[in-house]
């Protein structure tokens, strides 16, 4: 009877944190490039009552099987969905959308990487490529060579923008800018060019919050590209990756969740109910 108690709280602990999951998904449906979570349980450990016999264990007797009495249920997983969600046009030409896999590369304050898919970027005064954290947008602050660059080799992208005007951010990463003056003037020219990593094992990225994630030991060997090369997506300027919660879907296990929590504090509750019979004997 015990057993059935235990077993009640752990489905209400399973259950409340999915509902965990299920309100932070509900609460960034409108985040711009937030990545919607699920949550997955399983059974946990059970009590041998009787060990399975094969035939011919015991004289003129067939084969038996076991009987287990398992004690719940718990979290098996919280898993980042990273679909590829729609984009939504803001007329800021510094915004970019990545159209297809993978990542920008950030440097906050600390010097601590972290990837974003969140391509909401300005310039600072000293021309520094920022995002809305104010982290450093990494790159090379001239046209990448070949389709990689080394993790190593990547720079804070800055620009000149005093001698540069119509500053553009191109599908391929490339930033380009007008020269205004010198024997140049006029001429269109390569400023630096965003990074964009790879990243083999996205579901090992860690969650820092702030749109970030962090690698782990996990996510493979993160390799960094020219926008559109070794299967990386090229950019779309003035457009930023919507969030992709399926508010639906959440509902509809909302409700699940809800229930499944109700029946687990029922259990919790017959229980009771039979624990006191059972002391109510003595009178």
């Amino acid at each position: 009877m015990m057993k059935a108690l235990y077993s009640g709280v752990s489905g209400m602990r399973s259950h409340q944190t999915k509902m965990d999951v299920i309100g932070n998904n509900i609460a960034n449906v409108n985040t711009n490039g937030y990545k919607t979570q699920r949550t997955t349980f399983r059974d946990v450990y059970y009590q041998q009552l009787s060990n399975p016999t094969k035939p011919g264990d015991t004289p003129l007797r067939g084969g038996t099987n076991a009987s287990q009495v398992g004690y719940g249920a718990q979290v098996g997983s919280v898993d980042t969905i990273h679909t590829i969600s729609g984009w939504t046009p803001t007329n800021k030409p510094t915004d970019v959308f990545i159209n297809g896999e993978g990542y920008l590369m950030v440097q906050d304050s600390s010097g601590q990487m972290f990837y974003t898919r969140l391509g909401s970027l300005n310039f600072d005064s000293s021309g520094n490529l920022v995002d809305s954290n104010g982290s450093l947008v990494m790159g090379s602050n001239s046209e990448i060579t070949g389709d990689t660059i080394a993790e190593g080799d990547l720079k804070a992208i800055k620009v000149d923008l005093v001698n540069h005007s119509n500053i553009t951010i191109n599908e391929d990463g490339t930033i380009t800018g007008t020269v205004l003056s010198g024997t140049d003037k006029d001429t269109i020219k390569v400023l630096g060019q965003i990074a964009i990593a790879n990243v083999p094992n996205q579901d090992a990225l860690i969650l820092e919050g702030n749109s970030y994630y962090r690698k782990s030991n996990n996510t493979g060997e993160i390799t960094y590209h020219e926008a559109g090369l070794v299967g990386t997506g090229k950019l779309i300027a003035g457009a930023l990756e919507m969030s992709n919660v399926d508010l639906a879907n959440e509902f509809s296990d909302m409700i699940v969740t809800q229930r499944g929590f109700q029946a687990n504090t029922k259990i919790i509750s017959v229980v009771d109910q039979m624990l006191e019979e059972l002391v109510n004997l003595k009178r």
